[in-house]
């Protein structure tokens, strides 16, 4: 049976330039950045841990690009994820691919970072499946010179993963005016928004380009590509909002129901809320989301108790957080699982944080009985 790779045990690196100083502004970029990252994170899509998405804004060098990638590529043991959106460059003697820098010039591969630097990190990663998204631009005589649609895909290749790419010809169809993202990124977000009517309940990598493709068709814009190993584009990276039954007879609206909605709003608006910097404004928004959590949503109220937990220690108030966390464990300590594990952690560093050893200890104990459990297969 699909299922979507595992958030605890997944990373994903965001990275997009968006000022330049010799080549054309691109501000979609930004705001591509910060809304792809709260639509992973979102319970609904995914459930990416925001710890686990990290955002490489503007970039300066080429480690400031690619450290982040082989931090990530360390750490994570299923899915990686690596998405690069600014403008895609060639050197004047080659037609290598780079990305490019703020600082970077048209036909100077030198001032860019190559992407087989890039795809270096990621051979090297831990990672069982890895994603790379490029929504690159290319001037027109660049793509020439490249060769054709194929050929962006075709370098961009790595062993054992999945690449998507846009490869758009200029700037306008990247970032049209007055709209918000880039086109193909646009066109990414509104899937992973509004789903696929008629799709699968997840939505695999090969639905999505399939969507996209149709989709971006649709608009006359530029044709995304893609190039795959090891059937890794069976690969879900997305439940389907779209998947609510239309002909479906309505129901009687429970509170449990309208709970579980306001819950949900609450934890998405939180995490939108910290992704913008304003995290005494999410704090409210959790500890609202909190006291309407119903009982029968044990999943969603960890997810609550996790960000609140977190931001509560981020602001210094680490007896709230472990008040908070110590609530989570009671409902975990009898359950199996990452989730558990990353409760009785985190309550673990806080407690030891606070000088409270010996209880860390317990908990770090009871951590560890999970993960030998967890590891034993079944008999």
């Amino acid at each position: 049976m699909a299922a979507l790779p595992d958030p605890s045990q997944s990373r994903a690196v965001l990275i997009g330039t968006a000022s330049y100083r010799h080549l054309d502004q691109l501000p979609a970029v930004g705001t591509n950045l910060v809304d792809l990252a709260a639509e992973l994170g979102d319970a609904t899509v995914w459930g990416l841990p925001d710890r686990h998405c990290t955002v490489v804004a503007d970039p300066l060098s080429a480690p400031a690009m690619l450290d982040p990638v082989h931090q990530a590529g360390n750490e994570a043991t299923d899915t990686l994820i690596v998405y690069y959106s600014g403008h895609g460059m060639r050197d004047a003697e080659s037609s290598d691919l780079y990305l490019a820098l703020g600082d970077s010039r048209d036909n100077r591969g030198y001032t860019a970072v190559a992407y087989q630097h890039l795809r270096a990190s990621l051979r090297a990663a831990r990672a069982r499946r890895k994603i790379v998204i490029l929504d690159c631009c290319f001037s027109g005589r660049a793509a020439r010179a490249l060769g054709g649609d194929e050929v962006l895909a075709a370098q961009a290749a790595v062993d054992g993963a999945y690449v998507l790419t846009s490869s758009p010809r200029d700037r306008v169809a990247l970032a049209p005016d007055g709209e918000r993202h880039t086109a193909f990124t646009g066109e990414l977000l509104g899937i992973l928004r509004d789903g696929i009517p008629g799709g699968p309940e997840l939505i695999d990598l090969e639905t999505l380009y399939r969507a996209l493709d149709e989709r971006l068709r649709a608009k006359n814009r530029p044709l995304p590509q893609r190039s795959q190993e090891n059937g890794v584009g069976r690969l879900a990276v997305a439940r389907n909002r779209a998947r609510a039954a239309p002909s479906a007879l309505a129901g009687p609206v429970l509170a449990a129901d309208v709970q579980a909605a306001m819950v949900a709003t609450g934890l998405n608006l939180a995490r939108l809320l910290r992704t913008e910097g304003t995290i005494k404004d999410a704090l409210p928004v959790l500890r609202l989301a909190l006291e309407e959590q119903s009982t029968e949503g044990p999943g969603e109220l960890l997810a609550v108790q996790l960000e609140l937990s977190e931001l509560l220690a981020e602001t210094g108030q680490n007896k709230e957080a472990i008040e908070v966390l110590e609530s989570a464990f009671q409902r975990v300590h009898k359950m199996y699982g990452p989730e558990a594990v990353l409760v009785c952690r985190r309550l673990a560093e806080l407690l030891q944080e606070s000088g409270n050893h010996i209880e860390a200890c317990e908990v770090l104990k009871h951590a560890l009985d999970i993960a030998e459990r967890d590891a034993t297969p079944a008999a």
